[in-house]
């Protein structure tokens, strides 16, 4: 079996609250801002939470997370076994993608304590798509945290992609609650392409649940014939979400997506049963031959996107504002970058971008993560080997 399982407790670099301002008097469009770091030391931090208006979960892609509550931070034991590193390269570097990844709390999680996360699941030869003896999948659990805060508890496992597959890449991965009874995330397309074309195969799908497990009922593709396709597929033709959204007035889905080489990056509104195309429909080329991918950029019975970025973004964060700190952008859509180190401001009319504005380009490094906090106030975590938790507000 590869190495690479990772376990909560074992030694790395010291995460600490540092509360330390790094950037002021920066000019945007509609404000200047202040940036102020909160947490430093986490080692690709992939996603943040708040449990409620102080303490924070926040996981790192080898396969720790974190408790922050003001200027503790407490690192939480009883994790599942995660793949965490097949090989020697970072993700950076073009190595494992997979690891600890996104964490959302439930929306009731006043009264019934849930925590939602995903990460990749190490799965038995026998789970393996090919001749390959090991392999992994997206899996997504719940937990509720211990008392003290040092440990989950209750835990369980929801889901398990299988097949599993030897590529240790795009595995999603976020997670939305459409308060419907169902939580929603997403699984890429393993590097493999074609599953997100088989709806016998949960690769490169978004996934629809009950929030207890189990298929949720109104899936498109219960029933259908000739009778094997998976239940548990909400929308496919997926590359690699790295971002998924719920519109504020509309509750629509918002979802970005990660394009090839050169680009082809993707913004669309994922609806039930539609298919968004990849590879067959496709905006970037080939990492070796530059070659086109796919028939073309649109199909018949494909939803084309929103928006597509040709130049490489590597958008990996999504959100939606809706706080009262920066009045002038309410409803804006906020889209972290990796490759491109920045973080995207989206202004809409209906469906349409109508205007967009590059923030913090080449500032903080390589954005994975943006959110709102209770506080009104955006919140970003960067993807690097000392990678921290960043507030963005207003400068008084």
């Amino acid at each position: 079996m590869a190495t690479g399982l990772s376990y909560s407790g074992l030694a790395h670099a010291e995460v600490q609250a540092t509360h330390e301002e790094v950037a002021s008097g920066v000019e945007s469009e509609e404000a200047t801002l202040r940036v102020t770091r909160l947490v430093s030391g986490i080692e690709h931090p992939w996603a943040v939470t708040w449990l409620d208006d102080e303490r924070m979960l926040i996981t790192a892609r080898p396969g720790q997370l974190y408790l922050v509550d003001g200027d503790e931070v407490t690192e939480v034991g009883n994790l599942p076994r995660i793949d965490a590193d097949e090989d020697q390269l970072t993700a950076p570097q073009g190595g494992n993608q997979g690891g600890l990844l996104d964490v959302a709390v439930h929306p009731d999680y006043a009264n019934n304590g849930w925590i939602y996360f995903t990460y990749s699941s190490p799965g038995d030869d026998d789970s393996v798509m090919g001749d390959e003896e090991y392999g992994t999948g997206t899996a997504l659990a719940r937990a509720r945290l211990s008392d003290d805060g040092s440990e989950l508890t209750d835990l369980e496992t929801l889901y398990a992609q299988v097949p599993r597959t030897a590529p240790g890449r795009h595995y999603g991965s976020r997670i939305v609650f459409p308060g419907d009874g169902s939580v929603m995330f997403s699984i890429g397309d393993r590097g493999i392409r074609y599953p997100s074309q088989d709806l016998t195969d949960p690769g490169g799908s978004i996934i629809r649940l009950n929030e207890d497990g189990g298929a949720h009922e109104e899936n498109p593709f219960i029933g259908v014939e000739p009778g094997n396709l998976r239940p548990e597929i909400f929308s496919y033709g997926h590359r690699n979400n790295q971002g998924l959204a719920l519109h504020p007035d509309t509750g629509a889905l918002w979802a970005i997506d990660h394009g090839p080489s050169g680009g082809g990056e993707q913004l669309y509104i994922a609806e039930a049963g539609n298919n968004h195309g990849w590879p067959q429909v496709a905006f970037g080329r080939e990492y070796s031959t530059d070659e086109f991918i796919g028939i073309g950029e649109e199909a018949p019975g494909v939803t084309p996107p929103v928006h597509v970025w040709y130049d490489t973004l590597a958008p990996s964060g999504l959100a939606f504002y809706t706080g009262d700190e920066f009045a002038a952008w309410q409803g804006n859509l906020f889209v972290g970058a990796l490759y491109a180190e920045r973080l995207h401001r989206l202004v809409l009319e209906g469906e349409e971008i109508a205007h967009e504005e590059v923030l913090l380009e080449n500032e903080l490094g390589r954005i994975r993560d943006v959110r709102q906090g209770p506080d009104g106030l955006l919140y970003v975590l960067t993807d690097e080997s000392d990678g921290g938790l960043y507030r963005i507000e207003p400068e008084a």
